[in-house]
């Protein structure tokens, strides 16, 4: 299996160049020459599988040539050791053909865990087959951050350096990242937004010699390791299930859900694929206006969306344009200038006949958290929350219905107790989190203070 850039420009790639690599160094996205296919029978078969033997069969199809069975079957058991679910990803009933897909069990409580603790598992094996070390630099909004220093603290020859937007994550989001006992992570809290702290990542990777003296990776869901691990849970809920589902995903920088999109290419039959946004709508009004346009990020209730540039959109587009690079690479040239881009019809309608999208702000998400409670005794968390309340503005969508609930409530107890009056238990994961002590920098958004801190970091 070799991996092509969304721009054109960049050589095919390994799956192991991939994972290393990150970006594209054309700025582009990887994604495979080819889709791999499985059957409706293969994907029924799955039903009753253990998660874990489903990621081995749905892995390997992008990793031979680069990690063995033997290599992906360590990686992958290694990876789900520590999830408190057995089933990795249960599907549970929440009444009239709606579901949520429960993503957050694992060590960090959000659904960025059943990606990173793979791609941790399998970067540390590619990196030691391969020599040298590398600087891992994450821009998150709230969960990769901790779920990148989960699977790779303390791992050798890495430094992992994480930006989250200084006051836009939750206390418990941020001291899950800060309070990190490891000498190879290092945290910056960025004086502006995620996209830019997401822009600072990007400006690293295009200064090529800079990246190169470093050998600077990303983490984030530009890595395409992310999206195929993410791939899973959709087949595996399919297969539950026993027919097509409506997925209702919850979405900030379009990684969880563009996974969907990848799962049907590879044969998987879903009714529909349902963007959620909150207040900061770029991707409702993408799909609902045909103008893909930032603006001002909003702080909400779910800061984990709180985004204004969907970063894997460019794959979306990639395919809807029938995986034209040229057209691709000028697309998000414009982008870039002018943060602003009209869809050209063609390619709105295909992104159309896949996707919906709906956006709710933070009373619907209030609202949302407070119906799932009183119709069933849940708790659910603000970001599954603008999921649901997307899910109630679909009509008599044909079931079943599934959410995403990509995080634990107790990640977000100010949002829960201001929707229920009272704050969700608080599971041992986080225990004493607010007794541990802080380290971390706060820092302009400017990519030559963030290389004098990887500098400091790196020297000897």
């Amino acid at each position: 299996m070799m991996f092509i850039s969304t721009r054109g420009q960049a050589k095919p790639a390994s799956f192991s160049d991939v994972l290393l690599a990150g970006l594209a160094p054309d700025g582009g996205l990887y994604l495979p020459e080819s889709w791999p296919q499985f059957s409706a029978a293969e994907i029924a078969a799955f039903k009753g599988m253990r998660y874990q033997d489903v990621a081995f069969t749905v892995l390997s199809k992008f990793t031979a040539g680069s990690f063995s069975d033997a290599e992906l079957h360590e990686a992958i058991e290694a990876a789900y050791s520590d999830f408190d679910a057995p089933q990795i990803a249960p599907l549970v009933e929440i009444g009239d053909g709606r579901y949520l897909l429960e993503l957050f069990h694992g060590p960090t409580l959000a659904f960025k865990d059943i990606a990173l603790q793979i791609l941790g598992q399998l970067f540390s094996r590619a990196l030691a087959k391969r020599g040298g070390r590398a600087t891992v630099v994450a821009a998150t909004s709230g969960d990769t951050g901790s779920a990148a220093i989960a699977a790779l603290g303390g791992l050798p020859n890495i430094l992992t350096v994480v930006l989250h937007p200084a006051g836009r994550v939750s206390d418990v989001q941020r001291r899950q990242m800060t309070t990190s006992p490891h000498a190879n992570v290092a945290n910056v809290a960025i004086t502006g937004s995620f996209d830019d702290a997401q822009s600072l990542v990007k400006a690293l990777f295009a200064d090529k010699a800079y990246a190169a003296e470093i050998s600077l990776t990303a983490v984030n869901s530009i890595n395409f390791a992310r999206i195929a691990a993410q791939c899973v849970y959709y087949f595996t809920a399919t297969a539950q299930l026993g027919k097509p589902a409506t997925f209702v995903v919850p979405t900030g920088n379009f990684g969880d859900v563009f996974a969907g999109e990848a799962a049907e290419r590879m044969g998987l039959a879903a009714q529909r694929l349902v963007i959620a946004t909150n207040a900061n709508d770029i991707m409702a009004r993408a799909l609902n206006e045909g103008v893909y346009a930032s603006g001002t990020a909003h702080a909400t209730l779910s800061p984990s969306m709180d985004i204004q540039v969907a970063s894997n959109f460019e794959r979306a587009l990639f395919e809807a344009a029938d995986r034209d690079p040229d057209w691709t690479s000028a697309a998000m040239s414009d982008f870039a200038r002018d943060r602003k881009l009209v869809l050209p019809r063609p390619v709105l309608e295909k992104l159309r006949a896949r996707y919906s999208a709906f956006a709710s702000d933070d009373a619907e998400t209030r609202a949302a958290i407070a119906s799932v409670y009183k119709q069933t005794g849940r708790i659910i968390d603000p970001h599954t929350a603008v999921g649901v309340a997307a899910a109630m503005k679909m009509g008599n969508a044909p079931s079943p219905v599934v959410v995403l609930s990509t995080a634990h409530p107790a990640k977000f107890p100010d949002a829960v107790s201001a929707a229920i009056g009272m704050p969700p238990a608080v599971p041992s994961r986080l225990a004493g989190l607010d007794q541990r002590v802080e380290n971390y920098e706060v820092c302009a958004p400017d990519a030559s203070l963030i290389k004098q801190i990887i500098s400091s970091k790196l020297a000897p």
